[in-house]
């Protein structure tokens, strides 16, 4: 196999590869366009906790989902993990990731556990309290 210069671009399998920067996907092209997820754009912490839908088809159902969607479908497939720990696993922008859930979401495919905010958790001084009285026990 013959190697191609520095900075060419070739067909490498489906997508456009750059020798030098690698795949040439942007990630408005992954998302088409679309900065917020879903029509109502809600966000996605970081460690919001997606699990994959166990009642949801199968992705050969679906011609709506894209490569990207399907890798995150993969990563959840095995465990729940954060929006976070997606991102990274698919090595895809968070911005990105956060849209792509979003289409998941409403396709029925993942549900998302928000984390509990800051002001729903107790106080760090009952939490002392309790434990002060267990240890008399």
């Amino acid at each position: 196999m013959t190697e191609n210069p520095p900075g060419d671009l070739h067909d490498e399998g489906s997508q456009w590869y750059d020798g030098e920067a690698g795949p040439l996907v942007r990630p408005y092209a992954m998302t088409g366009g679309r900065t917020q997820p879903g029509p109502t754009g809600v966000p996605f912490d970081l460690i919001a906790l997606v699990t994959l839908e166990p009642a949801a088809p199968g992705m050969d159902s679906d011609s709506a989902l894209g490569p990207e969607h399907r890798t995150l479908i993969e990563l959840c497939r095995t465990e729940t993990q954060s929006v976070a720990e997606l991102a990274a696993d698919a090595d895809l922008p968070v911005g990105v990731v956060r849209v792509l859930l979003g289409d998941l979401l409403e396709l029925g495919r993942i549900t998302v556990s928000r984390p509990v905010p800051p002001a729903h958790l107790p106080d760090e001084r009952i939490l002392r309290e309790v434990i002060e009285g267990l240890r008399a026990l």
